[in-house]
């Protein structure tokens, strides 16, 4: 061998081992939140415009903090960006270390008394209206009480709640189709009562005549239910559900945006028999106490329908991150207790009020 191609290996190999040795020294907490907002942006663009920086730094930075940890974290890819297993591994640390450094500096400033605990809070966009009110209202007065500021964050929750898991948030209001056992850890949640889906089936289908309509019955139908970014928990619950049926069953997405008025026309217009099932909008059991109507409630030639013996149901929750300073967890158990959902209540736009008997269901679960 050559000794000058000896002495050049030589040299190459110590090169990366230093720069590995030295990386949690070179760590920058700028370098953590720029690649937490990469990963939850899903590209370079879009992070670089939530973090008010130039694309060129931003990218620049993300190689920097690569070449510190001695690894790819990011795949970058023509339909975008995706974590590596590194990456993955990273953004778990990332998201714990910004959510210690937040809540320090948080207290810090209340300690100087330059500012006041804050609470961010998800309330997912598909909550029926009463219960969102309801769970917004007591929220802001526990808040206000305890000298809390809040945070309003208004987006999805799957069924591990990842956004507060993740430390993106720090409580949320959701739907749990699982028992409270199988929360992730550190989640901790207390139940705010169980609730089902409406159906709306075809005025012709038989049906429509009982009022209501078994599993079985539903799943033999084209059912318009999603998309399924809007709920991703309960849209795979209520799969589940169908599937015991059918394993083979399939939800059809609405062909245009998500509107219940406008689901119904398409699903009235179909070559087949067309359900629309909805995410979880009434409180669990209280169909046969409903007082109904002389004639069903219709809509685009569809009638609202119950489904038989509760196949469907998801436990309003609320859901927050047990490490949270026991102040803040104060200012949740108070406003959970505070809520008691009164009637049956409805998503959807548009749609008939139904009357039912009061009922309090809210309750601690944990």
């Amino acid at each position: 061998m050559d000794r000058r191609t000896s002495m050049n290996r030589g040299r190459a190999e110590p090169v990366r081992l230093p720069g590995a040795t030295a990386a949690p020294q070179a760590i920058e907490l700028r370098h953590l939140r720029y690649f937490a907002a990469v990963a939850d942006a899903g590209s370079f663009t879009h992070a670089a415009e939530r973090m008010f920086v130039a694309q060129p730094t931003l990218s620049q930075q993300i190689r920097r903090l690569e070449e510190i940890v001695g690894t790819p974290l990011l795949q970058r890819r023509h339909e975008g960006l995706r974590l590596t297993p590194a990456g993955t591994v990273l953004l778990d640390a990332c998201r714990t270390v910004l959510s210690l450094v937040d809540h320090g500096v948080n207290q810090t400033r209340q300690a100087a008394g330059v500012g006041r605990p804050r609470l961010r809070v998800v309330l997912p966009p598909r909550l029926p209206d009463a219960l969102a009110v309801e769970a917004a209202s007591e929220l802001r007065s526990a808040a206000a009480a305890a000298e809390v500021d809040l945070v309003w964050m208004e987006a999805p929750l799957d069924a591990g709640f990842s956004l507060i898991q993740q430390r993106q948030a720090d409580a949320g209001l959701g739907w749990l189709t699982d028992p409270f056992e199988a929360l992730p850890a550190p989640l901790d949640a207390m139940s705010l009562g169980d609730f089902e889906p409406d159906v709306w089936v075809p005025a012709a289908h038989p049906a429509a005549r009982r009022g209501t309509i078994s599993l079985d019955e539903l799943a033999r139908m084209d059912v318009i239910h999603g998309p399924r970014r809007l709920e991703p928990g309960i849209y795979d619950a209520w799969m589940r559900g169908l599937r015991t049926i059918d394993p083979r069953f399939e939800f059809t997405d609405p062909p245009l945006r998500h509107s219940l008025p406008m689901s119904l026309a398409f699903a009235a217009t179909a070559d087949r028999p067309t359900a629309v099932l909805t995410g979880p909008g009434v409180i669990a059991g209280s169909w046969p106490e409903l007082i109904r109507l002389p004639r069903a409630m219709v809509s685009q030639a569809m009638v609202l329908v119950g489904l038989t013996h509760h196949p469907l149901v998801a436990t309003a929750a609320m859901v927050w991150n047990g490490d949270l300073p026991r102040p803040l967890q104060q200012v949740l158990f108070d406003a959970a207790d505070g809520i008691t959902p009164s009637a049956a209540v409805r998503i959807g736009e548009h749609e008939p009020a139904a009357i039912g008997r009061q009922a309090a269901v809210a309750g601690r679960c944990r």
